[in-house]
């Protein structure tokens, strides 16, 4: 499964190459487009699902796992987000997204382990099975809603663990892509140099010379540079490109 983003959300309306460019905070967000958000609330709601069946309510194990399976979706959104101003708090939220579907993954191991039920490994038939439905196009929790709700403890622990397993593939995917972008164009504060250089260079290309109170193409403006011993006026040092 490849990671895939599709075109990024436009909550301010459409914009063209050259419109982007222009924008200081360029077009972000766009999150339920995400593969890895995508099977990260599928995880969330099949958790909820499971827990309800199998995990005490009362427990502190039930709160444990709702919440992170939460974290993972939750962070993916926020990441994406704030992905506009900051790019390092991005990395920061799909790191801490990732760190949640290890706790979750854990906790269903030990489901299963202190049970004494058997773990699957990756080639097993049934886990092949899960997996692929990964594929199917518009899937949803409804897409498992049979092997949560209506399987044994078995099926269902290791189908959760299946789906687990994807969306951490997913974001570490992510995360590689998000590391390599960050080293090569910077974040925030580099866009912001970047903005800021280009607007000044575009606006001295397009403003014309600035002889005093003559334009350039006055008769009297050369007059003025002559008798000014300054010349024509110059820019400040806090002006100049």
């Amino acid at each position: 499964m490849n990671e895939q983003r599709d075109r990024p959300h436009k909550p301010n309306g459409s914009y063209g190459p050259n419109q982007q460019e222009d924008r200081l905070i360029p077009p972000h967000g766009g999150y339920k487009n995400l593969k890895s958000f995508q099977t990260a609330e599928i995880v969330y709601d099949a958790t909820v699902a499971f827990c309800d069946r199998f995990v005490d309510k009362r427990s502190r194990t039930h709160d444990q796992m709702v919440q992170a399976a939460r974290s993972g979706r939750q962070n993916i959104a926020e990441g994406s987000q704030a992905s506009g101003t900051s790019r390092k708090t991005e990395l920061k939220l799909v790191s801490v997204a990732r760190a949640s579907l290890e706790e979750l993954l854990l906790d269903y191991q030990d489901f299963l382990r202190q049970r004494r039920l058997p773990l699957w490994d990756k080639e097993h038939p049934r886990a092949m099975e899960i997996r692929k439905l990964a594929w199917l196009p518009n899937r949803s929790y409804a897409t498992y809603r049979s092997y949560v709700e209506q399987s044994s403890p078995e099926v269902a622990a290791n189908a959760l663990i299946c789906l687990v397993h994807q969306a951490s593939y997913l974001l570490d995917r992510q995360l590689a892509q998000l590391e390599r972008r960050f080293a090569e164009e910077g974040g925030f504060s580099e866009r912001l140099y970047a903005f800021r250089s280009g607007r000044r260079n575009r606006e001295l290309r397009e403003t014309p010379a600035d002889y005093g109170a003559f334009g350039a193409d006055h008769p009297d403006a050369d007059a003025q540079a002559s008798t000014d011993p300054a010349g024509p006026i110059a820019p400040t040092p806090e002006e100049a490109p």
